[in-house]
């Protein structure tokens, strides 16, 4: 496995539970399981993925800006959760914030598959591409467990 495989296996999860979430409607045990548990991956993801792959990616000057674009939408995302959690989960606002977080973070995973990882895959060798996944996965483990 290497980094790359390790980051689109978190994002096939985020993606899968906001399709779950916004299938919630109310305030529901369900809709405050589902936000809790997506909160917690994207922040272990985000936490791991910037430590142990956008760093490595801004040690080459070609990768400085993408990094930082990417940290920057990762902070867009933390702001749209804390609106979430400011909103009432049965306020009709707060379905409307879910599918902006979804939106958020499905165009953030898609511009880094589709751009970010091509330029990383020429910026790391192939055995930074697989060094990096065991950080990277511990990281995110100890990120899921708080």
């Amino acid at each position: 496995m290497n980094i790359f495989e390790a980051l689109r296996q978190s994002h096939e999860l985020q993606r899968d539970l906001a399709s779950q979430i916004l299938k919630t409607s109310g305030e529901s045990s369900e809709r405050e399981n589902l936000f809790d548990n997506y909160k917690t991956v994207l922040t272990a993801h985000a936490t791991a993925e910037e430590r142990h792959f956008y760093i490595p990616i801004m040690d080459d000057d070609s990768g400085v800006e993408a990094a930082r674009h990417a940290i920057a939408e990762h902070h867009e995302i933390d702001e749209l959760i804390e609106q979430m959690e400011d909103t009432e989960p049965s306020s009709p606002s707060w379905l409307s914030l879910a599918r902006k977080l979804t939106d958020k973070v499905h165009h953030h995973l898609e511009e880094e598959e589709q751009r970010f990882f091509q330029m990383a895959g020429k910026i790391l060798s192939e055995k930074q591409k697989t060094a990096l996944v065991k950080p990277y996965l511990e990281e995110y483990q100890k990120g899921l467990k708080a």
